[in-house]
Order: structure tokens, then sequence, then C-alpha cells
């Protein structure tokens, strides 16, 4: 019985650990976004809107590798069983993607827009039976600057 207990609590404890990180993550996020929302970031090959003249474009990148904890893959596990979306490993990929496109934004300071965005995604597996271990998320996109970077 002590067992069965221990192991209840330690789910409990690591469902509440996971959930504060996330809802962390996701305030960080929000605060990030919003202080980049003017840089104008689209996935079209061509500027938006009227620029001044383009002197300068780069790649830029940004990636992300996140974690699945394990009470995510235990829900993922029971919700196979079943079927359905899986929204725990939902929210992964949304944080994931979030991410890599934020790093990439901060990536080029002064740059005017962002053009050409790709997202990229891949899995990296674990142990036996190739259980999902972690997500990587790459954004690459072109950067326009209207004068020199820094």
């Amino acid at each position: 019985m002590a067992q069965i207990t221990i192991f209840f609590t330690l789910i409990i404890i690591g469902y509440l650990v996971g959930q504060a990180l996330e809802k962390k993550h996701y305030k960080s996020i929000a605060e990030r976004e919003q202080a980049l929302v003017n840089l104008v970031t689209t996935s079209s090959k061509r500027p938006v809107g009227k620029m001044d003249a383009i002197v300068h474009c780069e790649l830029v990148r940004g990636n992300v590798v996140v974690s699945i904890d394990y009470f995510k893959r235990l829900v993922a596990i029971l919700r196979n069983l079943v079927g359905g979306n899986v929204r725990s490993y939902e929210t992964l990929i949304d944080r994931g993607r979030r991410e890599a496109i934020l790093r990439l934004k901060e990536s080029c300071p002064g740059a005017i827009q962002i053009i050409n965005l790709r997202i990229e995604t891949s899995s990296i597996y674990k142990g036996e039976g190739n259980q999902l271990g972690s997500v990587e998320v790459l954004a690459y996109a072109t950067a326009l600057y209207s004068n020199e970077p820094i």
C-alpha cells in the first residue's frame, strides 16, 4: 500500500511541477512576443508593404529542444488506448514552435522584416520502444535590413 501511495504522490508532484513550469514558460513567451510584435514576420517570399531600400539580408534561425515530462507521456499512453487528440503533446509543440520563432527574431536585432519563414520539427526518441523523449523545432527565415546591421 505504501508503494502505491508513493507512486501516486510522485505522479501528483510531477504533474504540479510540470504545470507550474509550463505556465511560467508560456508567460515568458507572451512577454517576449509582445516586445517583438512590431517586427513583421511572414512566410511570404517577398517583403510586405512599402519599405526603404534593402541594403542587407541574411539567413537567421532559432531552434529549441523541449523535453516531454513523464506526466505528459503517461497521459499520451492513456490517450493512445482510446484514440483522439493528444493535447499534452499539442502544448509541447506549441511552446516549441513559439519559442523557436522568438529565438529567430531575437537573433536579428535591427531587422525591419523577416520573410520566408519556415519551421521544421523532429522527434528525438529515447529508450526501448522508441518512446518520444524530446521535440526539436527549427525556425529559419531571411532577415531584411534597411541599413547595415550592428
